[in-house]
């Protein structure tokens, strides 16, 4: 009986597929109405994804996407591997959605010492899948239509698409260079806020402004100064402050980063955003946090229950263990936190020698473990087109990766569309790299340098 139907059933599809309606069927009914959400428009192209397919292609030397090729400390590795094989098999399963109780626990002991605030792990901490999300989170949690959101420049290229996917508008304000004296070289502190211009664009329709020290793509670490002038026009307008912190501890040359959630009034205006992939050189590891106060962290709540929902349970587990053993020797010689922004500094230095010494000039960052270089002396290589859409520095680099194999990013990927061309004799290098990685590209840019001497 069930050969039998099954025979007619293939019998009847024969007959359909020679039929010449079954031919026409499928192409009668493709969906004619538009997909895309107007949301989407305008922000489907990725910097990262283009300039990751040309290093994947043609560079020998990557120094152009923000990661570390070197390991996590030992101690994070051997955390990981106890939590994955150990015998507690909970730590497979789900945890709390809004952080394993470990290390929500462990990261407010940690915030609260450094922030001066008693604060509760259950209400003031959210864990998040790397602060890329707890970014998302705040934009979705915070904006409206028609709100404006400040975004200094050069900023994290993904401030803007997610301001304006939360229905919110952009507005943006940039840091301006100024040339440095004795002939110095010239450093991420000689870029600097207008405090005129920065308080233009706060009005009635300002909801938020995103402050990023210290700043990627810049290393710029803002001053006391420079964070009172923007807690001072956050009170007065009343303005939330998105503080993405994620290079905290990438701090050099004896600066020091401030919290601007520890200046007076901005506590309860304030989240602050961090990084287990840049406090420990995990970035795959994808474990982030929110900490702020209980009344606008229960929004970002909302949205992290709507949309994630959860972070792997092993890596929160060892993350927390990385913490336990960091809140113990914190400020201490065997610090992580202390031992890694020392190493970082020698790799920036010999980085800065190399591009020096081939004729690009760098600016020295305070902080993060990324540098610029103005390319203004290769403009040989590389000659202008007049009225092009793409600016110099895209070209730039995208000529740097498949002729000389050395990716980086143009500085112009961190400015927005009317911006571009404003700063686009710069390009971005990484720095967090081992030391034969920075041998090759000081190789490579040392053979440039002959090859340009000689021709």
């Amino acid at each position: 009986m069930l050969r039998r139907a099954r025979s007619s059933l293939r019998h009847f599809l024969l007959e359909r597929k020679s039929s010449t309606g079954y031919s026409s069927c499928f192409s009668e009914s493709k969906m004619s109405r538009p997909v895309q959400s107007q949301r989407l428009e305008g922000i489907d192209k990725n910097i990262w994804v283009e300039f990751v397919k040309l290093a994947a292609t043609y560079s020998t030397v990557n120094l152009g996407q923000g990661f570390p090729d070197f390991p996590p400390p030992a101690f994070l590795k051997e955390a990981l591997v106890t939590a994955l094989s150990g015998e507690n098999s909970m730590l497979h399963q789900y945890t709390r959605a809004f952080g394993h109780p470990p290390l929500v626990k462990v990261l407010a002991q940690f915030f609260g010492k450094l922030l001066g605030q008693d604060l509760d792990p259950m209400t003031n901490v959210m864990v998040t899948v790397g602060a890329y999300q707890a970014l998302f989170c705040c934009f979705q949690a915070f904006v409206d239509e028609g709100d404006e959101v400040i975004i200094i420049e050069p900023f994290f290229d993904c401030y803007e698409p997610m301001v304006t996917m939360a229905g919110g508008t952009p507005v943006f304000v940039p840091l301006r260079p100024k040339a440095p004296e004795n002939g110095k070289m010239m450093s991420s502190a000689d870029w600097k806020l207008d405090s005129a211009e920065l308080a233009s664009k706060f009005n009635e329709r300002t909801k938020a402004i995103v402050l990023n020290s210290p700043n990627n793509p810049l290393g710029k670490v803002f001053s006391r100064e420079e964070l009172g002038l923007i807690a001072d026009l956050c009170v007065k307008h009343d303005v939330l402050c998105i503080s993405d912190e994620v290079y905290e501890w990438l701090v050099y040359d004896g600066k020091q980063h401030i919290r601007i959630a520890s200046l007076p009034g901005m506590w309860d205006r304030t989240v602050i955003i961090g990084s287990a992939g840049k406090t420990f050189s995990a970035t795959g590891w994808k474990v982030g946090w929110t900490v702020g106060p209980n009344r606008l962290l229960q929004h970002i709540r909302t949205v992290h229950q709507n949309s994630v929902y959860h972070c792997a349970t092993a890596a929160q587990e060892a993350v927390a263990q990385g913490f336990q053993r960091e809140l113990m020797l914190y400020g201490k010689p065997d610090s992580y936190f202390v031992q890694l922004p020392k190493e970082l500094q020698k790799k920036r230095d010999q980085l800065v020698q190399s591009l020096d010494a081939a004729g690009m000039k760098p600016i020295i960052p305070e902080g993060t473990y990324f540098l610029l270089a103005d390319i203004s002396n290769f403009k040989s290589d590389v000659p202008d087109v007049p009225n092009s859409d793409e600016p110099y520095d895209s070209r730039f680099a995208k000529w740097m990766v498949k002729n000389k194999g050395l990716a980086a990013i143009p500085l112009s990927a961190f400015y927005c569309g009317a911006h571009k061309n404003n700063y686009s004799h710069f390009i971005r290098f990484c720095f967090a790299k081992e030391e034969a990685t920075l041998k090759a590209a000081n190789d490579i840019l040392q053979k440039w340098k002959q090859e340009k001497t000689s021709s």
